[in-house]
């Protein structure tokens, strides 16, 4: 099954759901911090999610509940680079345990991993938007309801088509 995101839309089978996007817009030679959301084709590694939040998550992909140490690396000078760490860390990394409930469901998608490249951008998730659908820096957000929908109907062999 493929998911295509194409101006602010994510359609798969019959359904066609709004979303979120990087603040630059779509960018196939996205760069660390340049809140570009990287164009081209890619696989959904696997979902991240808070338990305490959400009850129940129907998916054939490997889910990993969210634990308060848990962070992402996105400092290009760590072996760690774009990848699961825990606090406390020696490098920059973002929390992956929010008060806000953007991260409440996060899918990974697999840009930039095996090798992952420094600075070629890290922390390109699927995740929640907020209520006004306000840009991301440079992932993609869309409402729990349809990320449910979603990870309901995706296989593990799903793959993301940014265009």
């Amino acid at each position: 099954m493929i998911v295509t995101l194409k101006n602010k839309y994510i359609r798969f089978n019959n359904y066609k759901v709004k979303c979120a996007i990087g603040k630059s817009g779509i960018k196939k030679n996205k760069r660390e911090g340049d809140k570009f959301t990287p164009k081209g084709k890619f696989r959904l590694n696997y979902v991240l999610y808070r338990s305490d939040r959400v009850k129940k998550i129907s998916t054939k992909l490997k889910k990993i509940i969210i634990r308060k140490k848990m962070g992402w690396c996105d400092d290009p000078r760590s072996k760690k680079y774009n990848q699961l760490i825990e606090f406390p860390f020696g490098f920059r990394a973002e929390k992956m345990y929010l008060k806000e409930n953007t991260y409440d469901i996060v899918v990974v998608i697999n840009y930039n991993m095996k090798p992952a490249i420094p600075k070629k951008g890290s922390a390109i998730f699927l995740h929640l938007a907020k209520k006004n659908y306000s840009s991301t820096k440079g992932c993609i957000a869309i409402s729990k309801k349809n990320m449910k929908l979603l990870l309901s109907n995706i296989k593990k062999k799903t793959y993301l088509n940014i265009i």
